[in-house]
């Protein structure tokens, strides 16, 4: 995970130093909202527009694996996948762009910036995972809902 950790730090210092907009979701952004869970790749909510300087950034980290495009429900989810196989431990490394569409709109609004480990990130708000979380509805979401839902019980 610390490999990861330097991937997604350097990648998204790189958003920011480009004045990128994005929103970090899935389990990293569970992670930032204080729910620790292994999670095997990089998730980032982008806007369509962002998406070729995204994997030139990406392309600068070696991620040059280009996976084919996923569109699923009709188009509502958009998911565009770079990939690179990390040279020390030999492992798939993933980032997934989910492109902003007419579904997320609403998620992308309200995201949040926030502090965490090595700086400050745009991410997903808990309110915008939890829909995420709803639509995907994998056996891991629904732990992560039953988490975030916690939140919005605190707030």
């Amino acid at each position: 995970m610390a490999r990861l950790l330097d991937e997604f730090v350097g990648f998204i210092d790189d958003l920011n130093a480009k004045g990128i907009d994005y929103a970090v979701c899935g389990g990293w952004a569970m992670a930032i909202h204080g729910f620790l869970r292994a999670t095997t790749d990089i998730d980032f909510l982008i806007l369509a527009k962002d998406l070729d300087v995204c994997r030139k950034i990406l392309a600068e980290h070696d991620f040059d694996i280009e996976g084919l495009p996923l569109d699923f429900d009709g188009g509502k989810t958009r998911i565009r996948r770079v990939s690179k196989v990390d040279s020390d431990t030999k492992t798939l490394v993933t980032v997934d762009f989910l492109l902003v569409t007419e579904s997320t709109a609403d998620v992308w609004k309200d995201r949040q910036k926030v502090r965490w480990d090595k700086g400050e990130y745009w991410v997903v708000s808990p309110k915008g995972m939890i829909v995420m979380k709803e639509k995907a509805g994998r056996d891991k979401d629904l732990i992560d809902l039953k988490y975030l839902r916690g939140l919005e019980n605190e707030s």
